[in-house]
C-alpha cells in the first residue's frame, strides 16, 4: 500500500507540472522577433514625431529667407514709415513752443531737417489758415519787444525784420505804427542812461560816443543829434556857473 500510495502521489505532481507548463513558457522572455518588430515599431514613430518639427523649422527659414523686393514686405516697411506731413507738423509746433516765428523761419528749419518743399508749403498753408503761424502778428511783436527791450528805431527794426524773412510790405505796415515822438523819446532815455556812465569825459568825446550808440541803434542822425545836444546843455557838468 505505501510503494501504491508514492506511485499515486508521483503521478499527482507530474500532471500538476504538466498543468503548469504553458503558464511558464509564456511568463519566459520574449522571442527574438517580437523585439525586433517592437525596436522597428519605435523607431517609426520617432522618425514620424520628428518630421513635423523639422517641417516647421523649414518653413520658418523660408519665412526669414524672403527675398528684399517682396511686395508683400515692401507693403509693410512703407506703412511702418511715418507720414511725412505729420512729422513736419511736429516740427512745426515745437519750433513754435520755443518762440514766436515767422513763416520764413519755420520754412528754413523745415529745409534743414530734409522736408520736401511741397510738404513744407502745405503744413506752413493749414498752420496759416488756423492762425498759428501769422507774420503780420509776428511783426507787430517783434516790433514793440524790440522796442521796449533794446530800444531800436525804425531802421534798425527793419533789419531786424529782414532777417526773420518778413516781406516788405507786412515790414512797413508794422513800421507804420511807430510814432515819431514816442521814438523821439526812446533816444532821449538811452542817452541819459549811457551819460551817467561817461561823467568827466569831454563834450565831444561823449558826443561822439553817444551818436555812435544811437545810429547802431537805428536812429537818424538828425534826431540823434538834436536828443544829445539837449541833453549835453542840461548835464550839470557842462553848466556855466
Amino acid at each position: 500500500m505505501s510503494h501504491e500510495r508514492q506511485q499515486a502521489a508521483r503521478e499527482a505532481f507530474e500532471a500538476a507540472l504538466a498543468a503548469a507548463s504553458p503558464g511558464v513558457a509564456s511568463s519566459g522572455p520574449p522571442l527574438a522577433g517580437a523585439g525586433s518588430s517592437r525596436a522597428g515599431s519605435s523607431r517609426a514613430a520617432s522618425s514620424g514625431a520628428a518630421s513635423p518639427a523639422a517641417a516647421a523649422s523649414r518653413a520658418r527659414r523660408g519665412r526669414r529667407q524672403k527675398a528684399p523686393g517682396d511686395p508683400g514686405q515692401d507693403l509693410q516697411q512703407r506703412d511702418s514709415e511715418p507720414d511725412a506731413h505729420d512729422v513736419a507738423r511736429q516740427i512745426v509746433l515745437r519750433q513754435l513752443a520755443m518762440a514766436p516765428r515767422s513763416r520764413q523761419q519755420l520754412r528754413d528749419k523745415l529745409r534743414q531737417r530734409n522736408c520736401p518743399d511741397d510738404v513744407a508749403e502745405a503744413v506752413l498753408d493749414r498752420m496759416t489758415e488756423v492762425g498759428l503761424v501769422d507774420d503780420e502778428a509776428y511783426a507787430a511783436m517783434l516790433v514793440r519787444s524790440q522796442q521796449a527791450g533794446r530800444g531800436l528805431a525804425a531802421r534798425a527794426l527793419a533789419r531786424e525784420l529782414r532777417t526773420k524773412g518778413i516781406d516788405d510790405d507786412t515790414a512797413h505796415a508794422a513800421l507804420d505804427e511807430i510814432d515819431p515822438e514816442d521814438e523821439r523819446e526812446r533816444a532821449r532815455t538811452l542817452v541819459a542812461k549811457k551819460l551817467r556812465t561817461m561823467h568827466g569825459l569831454e563834450a565831444t568825446v561823449q558826443t561822439r560816443r553817444l551818436a555812435g550808440m544811437l545810429a547802431r541803434k537805428g536812429y537818424p542822425s538828425s534826431v540823434a543829434f538834436s536828443v544829445i545836444r539837449e541833453a549835453l546843455a542840461e548835464a550839470p557838468e557842462h553848466q556855466r556857473d
